[in-house]
C-alpha cells in the first residue's frame, strides 16, 4: 500500500496565462501550468507525463480539466479530472464532475456535481475463462 508510485508534482510554473488574458479554444500542455485568465475551452495535460496545473483565484476554466495534480482556488465549469491529487482552496467553485485519486478540500470551497474516486484497480481487466452458456 505504501510503496505505489506517485508522481511529484512540478516545482516550476512553465507556462502562465495572465489575468488579462482571454482564450478561447483548448489548451494542451506539459509540465506546470498556472492560470490567473479565463479559458474558455479544455485544459488537458499531454498523458503519460506528470503535470501540475494551478487555477488562482482570479482564473476561470469554462470546460474539461485533466491533470495529474490539479490546484483549484478559482472556478471552473466542466468535469474535472485528477489523475493523482486534486485540492480545492476555499474560494474554489467547480460545477461539473469531479474525478479523482487524493482530494483535499478546504472550508469555503463549492462544489456542484459528482465526487468519483478513481482507483487503480479500476484499470484492471478481467477475463472469463471458461464458457457459461448451457445448450
Amino acid at each position: 500500500m505504501f510503496n505505489k508510485k506517485h508522481s511529484k508534482p512540478q516545482n516550476r510554473i512553465d507556462t502562465l496565462i495572465g489575468a488579462d488574458t482571454v482564450i478561447d479554444g483548448n489548451v494542451s500542455f506539459t509540465g506546470g501550468m498556472r492560470i490567473d485568465g479565463q479559458i474558455n475551452g479544455n485544459v488537458i495535460a499531454k498523458p503519460g507525463k506528470p503535470s501540475t496545473l494551478v487555477l488562482s483565484e482570479q482564473g476561470s476554466v469554462t470546460g474539461e480539466v485533466n491533470a495529474t495534480h490539479l490546484v483549484v482556488n478559482g472556478v471552473i465549469c466542466g468535469a474535472v479530472t485528477a489523475s493523482e491529487y486534486l485540492e480545492l482552496h476555499t474560494k474554489a467553485r467547480v460545477t461539473g464532475d469531479v474525478h479523482y485519486k487524493t482530494l483535499e478540500i478546504q472550508v469555503g470551497a463549492i462544489l456542484e456535481g459528482r465526487l468519483v474516486h478513481v482507483n487503480d484497480q479500476e484499470n484492471v481487466l478481467a477475463f472469463k475463462t471458461g464458457s457459461t452458456q448451457q445448450s
